[in-house]
């Protein structure tokens, strides 16, 4: 396939011509609207026919690209999903407003026929090659678990809390998404089991953190590997920062922070020294550096806040200054998330530390020629970076 933006530019006769001849010999459909997958399955068709594969190795290379080709979220995918969570809030607001008019055994069968429909109606569009629609219905029959847990325990007075009916879901939900292979329902998983760890750490401001979900996280990320699902790693990568925040609000130690930093400043030596070894064993892509960089902040950030008026804020703010320099020359040229993420932290650094600083520095007409000098200076050097940085096109991993 020809990338019909890279021709040169021998004027605008010269050029209309050349996409002129180009749309005679590529079909409509051909132009460069289609998705990677059909890309590459057609390469494939192409190399079979000229006997470049053989049959077998071109159904293999077609397999593999059908089972991990669909890394990016479409219009109509998110479109679906969005149709699909607004169905569900609709069957289970009718079922609830009705609920004392329903016989017992109805209600029961509803639920479990609402479920049963979304999955196997689900696997069947799937089997028609409707991916969206198919994992659509399967987040509408997770849905449904989730209310016929609460809805009958309701009804038969079962004991039990919040926590441990989102916790039944989302052991429910990751049991369909191992069985189903559904990266929609791996993520939903995910979402799950941070909302049970953050129902136990924010309960009544007792912060009861359960250690177990250190666990649950780690059979969450293998779980991501089997339904190839990239958001879920990094959601399950962003839930544990998260727990590591509210562990240190818990015992108040700067064992957390530090174990933190000393863990992202590792994941980011392993990605740049085992690159190959680092993508098989966490499957990040480009956003490992991207993750390692969160989780760096994240330390230094609540190092930041405990050393607020105290002498070792501006060390701590020295590190992170650092932190940001190095992961941004090292790792900002194959990453433009990275680089920007670097930008919006190195930002947020000066003007905090200004804030924090304000009493001991200038006034307010102070502030505003310091904070143009900085912006000035940030101006400058950001537009340097980004055109050495950027260089030639990169093509970064997929994140979904």
């Amino acid at each position: 396939m020809a990338d019909l933006s890279m021709l040169p530019e021998f004027g605008h006769n010269s050029r209309c011509l050349c996409l002129d001849t180009a749309a005679r010999i590529l079909p409509a459909k051909e132009w460069p609207m289609a998705s990677y997958a059909t890309k590459v399955k057609r390469d494939i068709a192409r190399w079979r026919e000229a006997g470049m594969i053989d049959a077998a190795t071109a159904d293999a290379l077609s397999l593999d690209v059908e089972r991990n080709g669909g890394g990016t979220i479409s219009f109509g995918s998110i479109l679906s999903m969005m149709a699909a969570a607004l169905f569900a809030a609709a069957i289970l607001i009718f079922i609830a407003a009705n609920w004392e008019a329903i016989p017992r055994l109805a209600r029961v069968a509803m639920l479990f026929i609402v479920i049963a429909a979304g999955y196997l109606g689900g696997a069947e569009m799937k089997l028609r090659g409707r991916e969206a629609f198919g994992e659509a219905a399967w987040v509408v029959a997770a849905a449904a678990f989730g209310a016929s847990i609460a809805l009958i325990g309701q009804m038969y007075h079962m004991s039990g809390d919040e926590r441990q009916a989102i916790f039944v879901w989302c052991a429910g939900t990751a049991l369909a998404a191992a069985v189903l292979r559904s990266g929609a329902l791996t993520i939903g998983a995910v979402l799950l089991g941070g909302a049970w760890m953050v129902m136990h750490a924010v309960d009544d401001w007792a912060l009861q953190l359960p250690s177990a979900y250190l666990a649950v996280a780690a059979v969450l990320y293998l779980l991501s590997f089997w339904t190839r699902s990239a958001p879920a790693r990094h959601l399950v990568l962003l839930s544990l920062f998260l727990f590591a925040a509210f562990l240190y609000a818990r015992d108040e130690t700067f064992v957390v922070p530090i174990v933190l930093i000393a863990l992202s400043v590792a994941l980011f030596a392993f990605g740049r020294l085992q690159p190959t070894q680092a993508e098989r064993m966490l499957s990040l892509g480009s956003a490992l550096p991207v993750q390692a960089l969160v989780g760096f902040l994240t330390g230094v950030g609540i190092m930041q806040v405990e050393l607020i008026d105290e002498q070792g804020f501006l060390a701590v703010s020295i590190v992170a200054f650092a932190g940001i320099i190095i992961v941004l020359l090292l790792a900002g040229r194959e990453s433009r998330t990275l680089r920007w993420l670097a930008y919006a932290a190195f930002i947020f650094q000066i003007c905090f530390i200004y804030l924090v600083m304000l009493g001991t520095m200038l006034g307010t007409a102070g502030f505003f020629v310091v904070g143009g000098l900085v912006l000035s200076a940030l101006a400058f050097v950001i537009t340097r970076l980004e055109r050495r940085l950027s260089g030639p096109q990169v093509v970064e991993g997929e994140w979904l």
